[in-house]
């Protein structure tokens, strides 16, 4: 038996039904009512820890040169390892969450994101383990 994309939907809306002990159209109604509010933003995949396991992420601060933010934020975005960019305050000006499938191919990202005009310096955090992710 082949689920189309539509068969797949309609059963995790029917599961979560199930789950809430409310009917199908009562949280269809309310999952859209929160899309067209901007509650739900979109939706996205979430590996299990047996997937991440074999790849490796780090934390990388990141300080630009004076008015060069916005040209080195473009340029971070597009390299593929960069799964999260964000801006902060305090000693650095950007933090970018990193994810590699080996030591080898972190390093020669972080050559990249060192040669990318305006930054002046990183510094990683390579991450051993999540405690807690409430995401």
């Amino acid at each position: 038996m082949t689920f189309t994309r539509k068969d797949e939907d309609l059963l995790a809306l029917l599961s979560l039904a199930r789950k809430l002990k409310l009917s199908r159209t009562t949280v269809q109604d309310r999952i859209k009512r929160l899309e067209e509010q901007g509650v739900i933003e979109g939706y996205a995949v979430r590996l299990a820890s047996a997937v991440d396991k074999g790849s490796i992420r780090a934390y990388v601060t990141i300080s630009v040169e004076a008015r060069r933010q916005v040209e080195v934020g473009r340029a971070l975005s597009k390299l593929a390892q960069i799964e999260a960019l964000h801006t902060v305050a305090g000693r650095f000006d950007l933090v970018a969450l990193a994810r590699t499938t080996s030591a080898e191919d972190m390093d020669r990202m972080l050559d990249s994101v060192g040669l990318i005009p305006g930054v002046t310096r990183t510094e990683s955090a390579i991450i051993l383990s999540t405690k807690v992710d409430r995401r």
